[in-house]
């Protein structure tokens, strides 16, 4: 029902037509330097660094440079266990050094979140150089600079008993004695591993490093 006004408004008030109590408004969402608006969930915690940490330097020497990288990672404690906390790369050949830097903020990022940081290995393993590898001393291919740092970090997790080596498996093992006896040396390229370990074996393509066959 409408109702008509024939004096002048001088003041007013906003009456609630319910006893219900206002909502608390909702907290303002950061605000990045880039300008971009985004909610921020922080999964885990960060681990405070202590003043000392216990950790390891491994050399990795490659055909790519004259000069070695120095692959340094430093452990913590977490309930009785170690686990990496942080990693850092140096080397003479200052060629990838930028990449190098940044590589090392993202790992040293993960591993401070306290998770489970063992997929990084596989991740970093399966990175392939588009200009080619380079065979390690005793034969094995590395597909690139990157999976051989990915290899370290698998070599450090190891030894402080963070995974556990793979083990081969009997079919596995049976096979690398049948190519052994057989005299038959691998030559192409296993798409899982990135190793050239194919072998022709009973009519079939398989791997000698990890197994992989394209018949199953």
């Amino acid at each position: 029902m409408s109702v008509k006004i024939d004096r002048k408004i001088v003041e007013y008030q906003v009456v609630s037509k319910t006893n219900e109590p206002e909502a608390a408004p909702e907290p303002a969402p950061k605000k990045s330097e880039s300008g971009t608006i985004a909610e921020v969930i922080e999964l885990q915690p960060l681990l405070q660094r202590p003043e000392n940490l216990e950790g390891a330097t491994y050399k990795i020497k490659t055909p790519l440079s004259e000069h070695a990288l120095y692959v340094t990672i430093n452990d913590i404690s977490v309930k009785g266990k170690r686990r990496p906390f942080e990693i850092f790369i140096n080397s003479k050949n200052m060629e990838n050094f930028a990449w190098i830097v940044a590589l090392t903020r993202v790992l040293s990022a993960v591993f401070r979140h306290g998770g489970d940081a063992s997929f990084l290995v596989e991740e970093l393993r399966s990175v392939v150089d588009p200009r080619g590898g380079y065979f390690k001393p005793g034969g094995k291919y590395m597909p690139s600079l990157v999976a051989e740092i990915g290899e370290c970090i698998e070599t450090h997790m190891i030894r402080i008993g963070l995974i556990r080596e793979a083990e081969l498996s009997e079919s596995l093992k049976a096979k690398r004695k049948t190519a052994k006896d057989s005299g038959i040396v691998g030559a192409s390229q296993c798409p899982k591993c990135s190793q050239f370990s194919v072998a022709r074996l009973d009519g079939c393509d398989t791997c000698l490093e990890c197994g992989y066959s394209k018949c199953g």
